[in-house]
């Protein structure tokens, strides 16, 4: 079994989105006014810009973690899902930004591109702090 055909298709995938989305909010919402900033002016561009990026991106981040889940599959899974990934967070969050800065590169988005340039130097401890929360989201909708 896949993530990408577990989570990655419908019903499942709009709440693995909208789930993400209320994560992504909830952690601009702890950092400081440039993350702030940056974060108001792409919303700005379109509404629903962040769940349209997440929901563009999903498969490519759920192949990323495809390896993890692999691994995790292949232990004795005394231990859950999330914790598992939790202890290799530093991992996870370098995958999960390869995909992003390959979206970043090519994106005609230039004030999407532009605020992602000024965020990716601090995004690796941003989204390092997120994992946890991204575990409990994939674990929950887990079969």
């Amino acid at each position: 079994m896949s993530l990408q055909q577990t989570l990655g298709q419908p019903p499942v995938r709009a709440q693995v989105v909208a789930a993400c989305v209320e994560l992504v909010d909830a952690q601009v919402k702890k950092h400081g006014f440039m993350i702030k900033g940056a974060y108001a002016t792409v919303k700005a561009i379109k509404k629903g810009f962040v769940a349209d990026v997440i929901n563009a991106l999903l498969g490519e981040w759920l192949a990323e973690l495809q390896p993890f889940y692999d691994q995790w599959v292949a232990t004795d899974k005394t231990v859950a899902f999330a914790a598992f990934v939790v202890a290799r967070k530093s991992e996870v969050a370098a995958a999960l930004l390869a995909v992003t800065d390959r979206r970043a590169a090519k994106t005609s988005h230039g004030v999407a591109k532009s605020a992602y340039s000024k965020l990716r130097p601090s995004a690796l401890q941003h989204v390092t702090e997120a994992v946890p929360e991204l575990a409990a989201i994939v674990q929950r909708f887990m079969p």
